[in-house]
């Protein structure tokens, strides 16, 4: 599967999520408004019902109720449909509107008693609870009667429940049509002590009498109402789904785009380093990919063209060591086809001095072979090691010994410092051969006159000052003409030298700085070089130095040598 249909199908997964989430949290905040509308209308409801049966409670009639339904209407924005349970309409507040009215919807519909509760004092017997009852009803059609005039004359009426529940009203005036109902008009009938008789024995008498009351002022009271609020086939309160899903559409849409410009931005540079690949493996190893800012995908050609880089430079080395070769064997090579075809032609006489001297040029060109066969083994990691204990001292004496004809001949002093013994754990024929490869190195480089020292250090802080194994550490100085410092980056390449002519005068096949790094590195140590024009140079080979390896002046003396300073 490509990386941009992965890209595409997680993003498409985190927008789904996303738009799940935020859709089922619109509905809920949504659903959480509706509930609360609905709550909103019924507590319209219960406005608009309390107010109705305040107004029927105080004004002992329904006249002149159009004005507070057309109110209503306006403060809940509902319609509004009084009528009386038998129908006959009182008010709508559409037509009061000045609209025709619309068909009523086919909820319920809501019922107002604005008759008033009987509140009897506790403790009271039946006898006595009929006879507050029988008072209370004729108190309330006096009341009734009273503030119905009022109403109709215009005044201003208010109304409190006393403390038997019937209405005690207030006014801002008294027309004089309306008079006070007075005590004599409070008085029971014949017929309502007669409804209240069988209350006497009955066995809940309280409710027998509130009964009984509800049934006496039925006829005086005003009629109940039967409210509808509402126009038919008008749908509730509902969430539109409409734009939830538009915000979802648009938001896929969005990732989508995103997925698709991101996959473009990831996919050219990832593009661009696969063709480059491809070219590299088809031989082109100058094919690099362009570089641009800072990130991941930046990185990665960056890593790329460092690689390239590194694969072309080795070809260049791989290149060069051809060359390299060709150039050490086929100068020799073509001198000894010459002085070999001369003596079988009779042109030169096969004498003691020219055999020996061709003996030695085949000598040298084995030696060239041996070299790059052991650089490369060793490169290879395959060259074959033999690791015992060493005595680093009697290693450098071994190796004065071997180039003191040399050094005498080329009239350069040849010195030994060892203080002491130092034991590391090594191969020792591999040890001498990078040795004699400096050694050899500092001869060539050392005039007449000049010193080459050997040199032993006594000490190993390297190591032990930072809490790691100890190190033992040997120098090859010489007084020579130095290495200038652009130079020194090149001293380990193969068949470098010094020597810009690649003259043959300097001796040496040009592989043995590059072996002596490499045995020293597969021993764990390191070599290092520094060196001044003019003054000399110094080589350090650093080995990891055996446990309780080093040892003092008398082991010098033991083994027969001298412990400070030699001259060869």
């Amino acid at each position: 599967m490509s990386f941009r249909i992965r890209v595409l199908g997680l993003l498409m997964v985190v927008a789904l999520a996303a738009t799940a989430a935020t859709a089922w949290l619109t509905l809920r905040q949504a659903n959480r408004q509706v509930q609360e509308s609905a709550a909103a209308g019924r507590q319209d409801v219960s406005r608009i019902t309390g107010e109705l049966r305040a107004y029927g409670f105080a004004h002992g009639t329904w006249e002149g109720l159009s004005p507070t339904v057309a109110e209503l209407a306006r403060d809940t924005g509902q319609r509004i449909r009084v009528a009386t349970e038998t129908d006959v309409l009182l008010a709508d507040s559409d037509a009061l509107a000045g609209r025709t009215p619309r068909a009523v919807s086919g909820q319920p519909a809501v019922l107002v008693d604005p008759r008033p509760v009987l509140r009897l004092p506790a403790g009271l017997v039946p006898r006595g609870a009929m006879k507050i009852t029988a008072l209370t009803i004729a108190e309330y059609r006096a009341t009734v009667a009273y503030s119905a005039c009022l109403t109709r004359a215009g005044a201003q009426v208010t109304a409190r429940p006393g403390d038997d529940g019937v209405p005690r009203i207030s006014t801002d005036r008294r027309p004089a049509q309306c008079p006070r109902p007075g005590t004599e008009a409070q008085i029971p009938t014949e017929e309502d002590l007669a409804a209240l008789l069988p209350c006497e024995s009955d066995q809940r008498p309280a409710d027998c009498v509130r009964r009984v009351f509800h049934e006496r002022i039925a006829a005086d009271a005003p009629p109940r109402l039967e409210i509808r609020l509402g126009v038919r086939n008008d749908a509730p309160p509902t969430l539109a789904a409409a734009p939830t899903v538009a915000v979802a559409v648009g938001v896929a849409l969005a990732v989508i785009l995103g997925a698709l410009l991101l996959s473009r931005a990831v996919l050219r540079p990832v593009r661009a380093i696969t063709l480059a690949a491809k070219g590299l493996g088809e031989g082109d190893l100058a094919r690099r990919v362009p570089v641009l800012g800072r990130d991941e995908i930046a990185q990665l050609g960056g890593a790329f063209n460092r690689m390239a880089d590194s694969l072309q430079a080795g070809e260049e080395r791989q290149r060069r060591l051809t060359g390299d070769i060709a150039h050490e064997l086929r100068t020799p090579l073509a001198n000894l086809r010459g002085y070999l075809e001369a003596l079988r032609d009779g042109v030169v006489e096969p004498t003691p001095e020219l055999l020996a001297s061709l003996h030695e040029e085949a000598l040298l060109q084995q030696r060239v072979v041996d070299d790059l066969q052991d650089l490369a083994l060793a490169e290879a990691g395959a060259l074959t090691y033999h690791p015992v204990a060493v005595d680093l001292r009697d290693l450098l004496e071994a190796g004065r010994t071997a180039h003191r004809a040399q050094a005498e001949a080329a009239g350069v002093e040849l010195e030994l410092w060892a203080p002491g013994s130092v034991i590391v754990t090594a191969d020792p024929d591999r040890l001498r051969q990078v040795v004699g490869n400096l050694v050899g190195n500092a001869l060539r480089a050392t005039a007449a006159g000049g010193t080459v020292t050997l040199a032993l250090l006594p000490h190993v802080p390297q190591g032990l000052a930072r809490g790691g194994p100890a190190v033992a550490e040997m120098e090859i100085r010489d007084t020579g003409r130095g290495i200038s410092a652009e130079d020194l980056p090149h001293l380990f390449d193969r068949f470098w030298r010094a020597d810009a002519s690649r003259g043959r005068a300097t001796g040496g096949s040009g592989l043995g700085l590059s072996i002596a790094r490499q045995i020293v590195t597969d021993h764990g140590g390191t070599i290092e070089v520094r060196s001044e024009v003019g003054v000399g140079t110094t080589f350090r080979v650093s080995l990891p130095a055996a446990p309780d390896g080093v040892g003092g002046s008398g082991a010098a003396r033991a083994s027969g040598t001298p412990g400070a300073s030699e001259a060869g």
